[in-house]
């Protein structure tokens, strides 16, 4: 059987590579104007990485070991909390960014601005009067998200240097 500190290692590693994955794919949707289809699947192709990177340790490893399930004790405390707190928070903020996102992606993908980009076409006006609350969402949704992810990975990475280091 694997030792945990070797697997505390490797969800430590995963979760920190995360973050370029994060990053590059942010700098993918700031750095190019317009935003066709392939910039949006380039883009995704890094962001849906980063996020497995973080999700996959997190289902298989950090949740059952936090409400000691698969023959765990529960870890109630201290650190433990305070990173849970934050992760979850961070999820939260995702999914609040994730129903901005919906909308906007269909109002571009009904009047095909993902294939035929038109500048004179302004997404407040394709998206209806509500579209810049969608895009404030998703402004919220992402900060929120990258606030506290990083939070918790600071809270995280402290864990694992106080239990293995």
């Amino acid at each position: 059987m694997v030792a945990d500190g070797t697997i505390a290692a490797v969800v430590a590693l995963a979760v920190t590579v995360s973050l370029p994955c994060f990053l590059y794919g942010a700098w993918i949707m700031i750095d190019n104007d317009p935003v066709t289809w392939g910039v949006l699947t380039w883009h995704l192709k890094y962001i849906l990485t980063g996020l497995a990177l973080t999700t996959v340790p997190l289902a298989l490893w950090m949740f059952p070991r936090l409400f000691g399930l698969a023959g765990h004790s529960a870890q109630f405390g201290g650190y433990a909390v305070i990173h849970a707190f934050l992760g979850l928070t961070a999820y939260a903020f995702l999914l609040f960014g994730f129903t901005g996102i919906v909308r906007i992606f269909r109002a571009k993908y009904e009047h095909d601005l993902y294939n035929a980009y038109d500048e004179d076409v302004l997404l407040d006006e394709i998206g209806g009067e509500r579209m810049s609350h969608w895009r404030s969402r998703l402004r919220v949704g992402v900060f929120g998200y990258t606030f506290f992810w990083i939070l918790a990975w600071l809270t995280g990475l402290t864990r694992y240097a106080i239990r293995y280091i």
